[in-house]
């Protein structure tokens, strides 16, 4: 198989930021580093999933985001994009023996996760926008809850009709890139709060069935790794990596 379609962005511009993270759930706040990267100007299609995976899908649904997927597939479908564009993967995946549970767990004792996902900041391939990197490229230099009006940069539930829509049909933000806001959540790389939440990992910029108070760039929601719905997807990424947040824990950036 050839290249693959898919448009990159360097971001941020003109380069490095501080970017502050704000938890609502917990209040707490912290600044990460973003050093500059690229990423995809739209979640990853189900044209784009089916050419990696060489399949022949519905030629009329090619634009629709590819939704229905979990972390774990996400990471998978970024390992078999980095090997066809002859590029060395981002993550390293293993298993191991979860026992299963002899009593009663509460919810305040996280989930053991049979995955174990090494990303290697190294490589060149393909990976997920870490929390503060999706930020970043959603803001694209504002400082404000939305890049633009919303019912001109994101399908919603008060315009959106009940169904996800094509990509590339509401406008941009300054960088080029288009449907952060609303249309699908996106998966990013960072596991919540490990320590509650166990596996846990971030979502980001609500989908089109959400009302206008989830679809900010500030907001930051969690789901169970391999959780999959039919308004979660995600975009790629390649490049240079944020650093630590300062004040947060590793646990953030390992698998």
């Amino acid at each position: 198989m050839g290249t693959v379609k898919i448009h990159l962005v360097t971001v941020p511009l003109p380069g490095a930021v501080e970017e502050l993270v704000v938890d609502r759930r917990t209040g707490e706040s912290w600044t990460a580093r973003v050093e500059p990267f690229a990423v995809a100007d739209t979640v990853v299609t189900r044209g784009l999933w089916d050419d990696v995976y060489g399949v022949t899908g519905d030629p009329e649904r090619t634009n629709l985001p590819q939704t229905d997927v979990s972390w774990r597939d996400a990471i998978l479908f970024c390992n078999e994009l980095s090997r066809l564009e002859g590029l060395a993967p981002a993550y390293e995946i293993s298993e191991r023996e979860v026992p299963t549970p002899t009593r009663w767990r509460s919810h305040s004792e996280p989930e053991l996760d049979d995955w174990i996902v090494v990303w290697h900041h190294g490589a060149d391939g393909y990976r997920l926008p870490t929390d503060a990197e999706w930020q970043v490229a959603c803001r694209a230099g504002t400082s404000g809850a939305r890049y633009g009006p919303l019912d001109e940069i994101a399908w919603y539930a008060d315009n959106s009709g009940g169904t996800v829509h094509p990509v590339r049909l509401k406008q941009p933000n300054a960088w080029g890139l288009f449907d952060l806001l609303g249309g699908v959540w996106e998966w990013c790389w960072d596991l919540y709060d490990p320590k509650v939440y166990g596996s846990y990992r971030i979502i980001r910029g609500g989908g089109w069935s959400d009302p206008e108070w989830s679809c900010r760039a500030g907001v930051r929601r969690k789901t169970n790794p391999n959780a999959s719905f039919d308004d979660l997807g995600f975009r790629v990424a390649r490049g240079a990596t944020a650093g630590l947040p300062r004040g947060r824990s590793n646990a953030l950036f390992s698998a």
